[in-house]
């Protein structure tokens, strides 16, 4: 073995030219997703990165037993599942995928919302399960969505985007954020104190990071606030919204129906009950599922765990302020 090598390990499936592009700087152990923890744990006894999803928690005991630890770069814009302080602490940095996912997910929230406004799940069903050649009544009349209210909770990269093609599709656009003032090119939204943006939106659409403050964002007091009338869409992280909380909004008609790309728990229970409700689009967290998105997501997860176990500044980095002491570890 050549201890000069930076070993890293990797829990994601790896086509081969991207296995021999890391092969060339570092050596590489992969571990599968479904190993037992005794493995995983093994193989990052003296590894220095890892290269892995945002499924993979990586919590104090994880990093306890990788003391060598510098880099752990996520493929995923998420990095929920890290201990960041744990991880600043520690000195390793947390890298994730921002900036090439934005457009994929601002598609698919415009996916959501049209599916939702204009039916397309309930008539597609109508369509196959014969109903139409049947004779059977087709579902109810959907909405236009130009001319309406469309109230983003976070004006970062995905939510800026979506507030372009919310624009082109004649959608007023308000939004929620730490600042008040918009970006030069964004000067047509609104921006809204969250609890007025909840009260005037026909669609509520949520683009934030999961975080402790962000947990369960809208919860019941949030729902009550929407309009009979209003859909929430989320393609950001389930546990923003309280899950128990919206199936009960749902099914009392506090709001109109919802539109979600993820949930708090994944993949649900079979007997989730989310899962038989009439009034909710619901998909398996495939915001990023493109060949180009995903393709992109890893060649900069690569270089962020590349650049680190190099000793050079990562591209994208969570916790800059560990970036000192990961670098300058050996």
């Amino acid at each position: 073995m050549d201890t000069s090598r930076p070993i890293a390990c990797v829990t994601i499936g790896l086509a081969p030219e991207v296995l021999g592009r890391l092969e060339a700087e570092c050596e590489v152990r992969v571990v599968g997703a479904d190993a037992p923890a005794r493995v995983l744990h093994g193989a990052l006894a003296d590894a220095q990165g890892l290269l892995c999803s945002a499924l993979l928690p990586v919590d104090e005991r994880l990093m306890a037993r990788a003391p060598r630890l510098r880099v752990v770069s996520n493929f995923g814009v998420g990095f929920n599942n890290v201990d960041l302080p744990e991880a600043t602490r520690r000195g390793i940095a947390v890298c994730n995928t921002p900036g090439v996912l934005s457009d994929a997910v601002a598609d698919l929230t415009l996916a959501l919302i049209l599916a939702a406004s204009r039916r397309v799940v309930e008539n597609a069903a109508h369509v196959s399960s014969r109903g139409w050649s049947g004779g059977r009544p087709a579902p109810a009349l959907g909405f236009d969505i130009g001319g309406k209210t469309l109230g983003l909770v976070g004006l970062g990269r995905i939510g800026r985007a979506v507030a372009h093609r919310a624009r082109a599709f004649g959608m007023q656009v308000s939004y929620h954020d730490t600042f008040s003032e918009p970006p030069e090119e964004l000067r047509y939204c609104q921006y809204r104190p969250l609890d007025d943006l909840l009260g005037e939106s026909d669609i509520v659409s949520l683009h934030v990071n999961l975080t402790a403050e962000t947990h369960h964002l809208l919860g019941t007091r949030e729902l009550g606030l929407m309009k009979p009338t209003a859909w929430v869409v989320n393609t950001s992280r389930g546990p923003v919204i309280d899950q128990a909380a919206l199936v009960r909004a749902l099914r009392q008609g506090t709001i109109a129906g919802a539109a979600l790309d993820v949930l708090e728990s994944e993949p649900p229970a079979a007997d989730e009950p989310i899962l038989s409700l009439p009034n909710v689009v619901l998909l398996p967290h495939v915001g990023s599922a493109t060949v180009e998105t995903r393709a992109a997501m890893l060649d900069l997860a690569v270089k962020n765990l590349l650049a680190v176990l190099s000793g050079q500044e990562p591209p994208a980095c969570v916790n800059r302020e560990a970036l000192p002491r990961a670098l300058e570890r050996r």
